[in-house]
């Protein structure tokens, strides 16, 4: 609930105290409900009160101010604008008995339906009228009190808002009648109740608690809040990488689901992360085809999206992100290593990792002049500064795990559910031949590693390239994107957001401590953050390798990228996958919290600033509470939920490789000698670093040719 109180001091010198307060709710689904209150505190007034339905894409109402909310200007980050009407209009009425204004729309590509109906309830013992205005755009009621000093007056507003894929807007707005009808029975009193006991349920499944850190607390909250608004009601569709907080990206989404989002909700809300894999299982035809229109086998995924047809302008930083198929695939592994659903698996998990699976193995190929090395070339990472490369570290890395899994995955169905197993060769036409090319791939997938420099190189000629001085680039032109053509950015080692370092994480146990540490001290300083993506995965990459203080001030710049506004494009909506990484950078990166193959192990990084902090887990079916302090970890399960279909828990855990039980009776308590590794300060530059041929590195600006607003911001697709 938002809540709003102040008092303002109007130029003619008169008083008055407003209250408001607004929900969406979580419970019901397609209901509101806001309340408003005015009381004179000296003196008598006239005061108007107008309580709007506005179509914000098609209409204007009399405050309507041209601004970076509408998506106007040129950066790429915002939603398109449109030359005509997108909701064209169906219906309106206002109806006098209950003050009942309502508006209905078809849109005008999709043929999608929306209706919105308001009730409204007055209350005042000051003198008053009500005017009404309605209109293609725009339903507005007018109350004009002649208010007293001393005597309130309360507008409770009720909205209900229903969509469909078709159903006539009619029928929507028969249902929105009925919603409002049964929410006005059940009165504002229950719906704020209940409302306020689902959000204690999702706090005691997510909350994270850091003592002695208000700041900091609050932050971390209002960020998990975030992600439970764009995703807690998202049944049946995607989760847009700006929620439902803004049009930024048109209500598109992206990977950032699967690899930024899905990890709180599996470990914390299992049973909203099941709803967002279903939906990608649900785009599984559309992939298909995407795959044949590239010419590969299986299906690939869209990098971005809003009904499962590949939605991105320009390939090389979008559409040749291939590597969306192995994030999909592992969000999926992920959750079924944390829940055993079964159930998920059999059913249409399997067909993922299977279609997956035959899409790495047509993209790649064999070369018999390099001892069988299978390689995947025209691919961009998740670095969208680097595009269009050969073995791209990232998706190889992962195109190996995906195709691993498969293989394990259909081994286990073959050998624990047969029936499962002949109804998956039915309707796949899997054979034996086919799993074991898989196995295959991935044993022989190139994985690029320089001996010379003791590193992973992002792709083939990454390191071929000079490096981009960040240094001596005038803050004025950050982020590069919006000032330097694309083709400029390509010729140099520079990175938008990380891509070895994240595949350092996502498959931690593919790398030595030594690499992840070699790997980030060299791609870290050459890494923008001109993503909201990439502090939260510097974040956990840098306290696991031992930077300590710089994984907090990783995390401290991904707590506040919306509430300080740090990329300047708050008004478009928050960063919700970065909203979910904090998340992540809490639980794994100092938490120390990690799940390979189900194996779930902890080795905490507790911040010098912090004395304790908890967080919870889900896993399989259990519910435990995690509390980190500087000498010690503790684990005590809070709850055990029959939701598990797959095989019990056994409630083991590993911490720094010592395995320990846990206890449902009571805490288990494990001594730390300490919180890892500790390296001050920051690494060192690029520059100056020799090549295997014995070139040096060396590092400039390219020439600056247009302004924030320059030619070049509309040649970038994702931000």
């Amino acid at each position: 609930v938002l809540r709003r109180s102040m008092i303002w001091h109007t130029p003619a010198g008169k008083r008055l105290r407003f209250t408001s307060e607004r929900m969406v709710s979580f419970t019901e689904r397609h209901v509101a409900v806001m309340t408003f209150e005015v009381e004179l505190l000296d003196q008598a007034a006239p005061i108007s009160i107008a309580s709007l339905i506005l179509n914000r894409q098609d209409g204007e109402d009399e405050y309507h101010v041209s601004g970076q909310s509408m998506g106007e200007g040129l950066d790429p980050r915002q939603a398109n604008a449109f030359e005509r009407r997108v909701l064209e209009p169906q219906h309106r009425r206002f109806d006098a008995n209950d003050e009942r204004v309502e508006l209905g729309y078809r849109c005008a590509e999709s043929g999608m339906t929306i209706a919105v109906v308001a009730d409204h309830l007055f209350d005042t013992a000051n003198d008053s009228h009500v005017e009404h205005h309605v209109d293609e755009d725009l339903a507005k009621v007018t109350y004009r009190i002649d208010a007293q000093p001393g005597v309130p007056i309360r507008l409770t507003k009720l909205v209900s808002y229903h969509t469909s894929r078709g159903v006539p807007v009619p029928e929507l707005i028969d249902r929105c009648r009925h919603t409002l009808d049964r929410a006005k029975a059940h009165g504002e009193v229950r719906l704020l109740a209940d409302q306020a006991d689902w959000l204690a349920d999702f706090w005691d499944r997510s909350d994270v608690e850091v003592t002695g850190q208000p700041e900091i607390q609050q932050a971390i909250r209002w960020n998990l809040f975030q992600v439970a608004q764009a995703s807690i009601r998202a049944e049946g569709f995607g989760i847009a990488a700006k929620g439902v907080s803004g049009s930024g990206y048109s209500g598109h989404y992206f990977w950032d689901t699967e690899i930024y989002m899905m990890p709180f909700l599996t470990y914390t809300n299992p049973g909203v992360a099941r709803n967002a894999l279903r939906f990608r299982y649900s785009l599984l035809p559309a992939a298909r085809r995407r795959a044949r229109e590239v010419a590969v086998g299986g299906a690939l995924f869209p990098w971005r999206t809003i009904n499962g047809e590949e939605a991105s302008a320009y390939y090389a930083a979008g559409t040749a992100q291939y590597h969306i198929d192995a994030d999909v695939s592992y969000a999926l592994s992920q959750y079924l290593a944390a829940t055993n659903d079964a159930d998920l698996l059999r059913t249409e998990g399997v067909d993922i990792l299977v279609e997956t699976a035959r899409m790495w193995l047509d993209l790649g190929f064999w070369r018999a002049e390099e001892d069988g090395i299978f390689h995947i070339h025209g691919v961009t990472g998740p670095d969208e500064y680097t595009t269009v490369v050969n073995d791209n570290l990232f998706t190889n890395v992962m195109a190996k795990f995906n195709l691993e899994r498969a293989a394990t995955a259909v081994a286990e169905l073959r050998e624990r559910d047969p029936e499962a197993w002949d109804q998956l060769v039915s309707r796949l036409g899997l054979d034996d031949e086919e799993i074991e090319s898989w196995r295959k791939a991935a044993r022989d997938m190139a994985i690029p590693f320089d001996e010379h420099m003791g590193i992973h190189p992002q792709d083939q000629h990454f390191l071929e390239r000079e490096v981009w001085d960040l240094e001596r680039t005038p803050v004025a032109h950050r982020p590069l994107l919006l000032h330097y053509h694309p083709l400029v950015i390509y010729r140099l080692q520079v990175i938008k957001q990380t891509d070895v370092v994240l595949a350092m994480f996502l498959q931690g146990d593919q790398f030595s401590g030594e690499q992840k540490r070699a790997n980030f001290e060299y791609y870290d300083p050459i890494t923008t953050g001109d993503s909201s993506l990439s502090e939260v995965m510097q974040s956990i990459v840098a306290a696991e390798v031992g930077y300590r203080d710089l994984a907090y001030r990783y995390f401290h710049g991904a707590l506040f990228v919306d509430l300080a506004d740090r990329h300047y494009n708050a008004a478009d909506g928050v960063h919700v996958a970065s909203a979910g990484g904090v998340w992540s950078v809490v639980v794994f990166g100092f938490g120390g919290f990690r799940d390979h193959g189900g194996t779930f192990s902890f080795d905490p990084r507790l911040p010098a600033a912090w004395d304790e902090f908890s967080y919870r887990l889900t896993l399989r079916g259990t519910r435990v509470r995690v509390t980190v302090t500087q000498t010690d970890v503790t684990f005590t399960i809070e709850s055990e939920e029959p939701d598990v279909t797959g095989a019990p828990w056994d409630q083991v855990v590993h911490v720094r490789g010592e395995k320990v039980v846990l206890d449902p009776e009571r805490p288990i308590t494990v001594a730390l000698a300490d919180q890892g590794l500790v390296l001050e300060g920051s690494p060192p530059p690029v520059p100056g670093r020799r090549r295997a041929d014995g070139t040096i590195i060396s590092a400039g600006v390219p020439g600056t040719w247009a302004p924030r607003t320059g030619p070049f911001a509309n040649d970038w697709p994702h931000a």
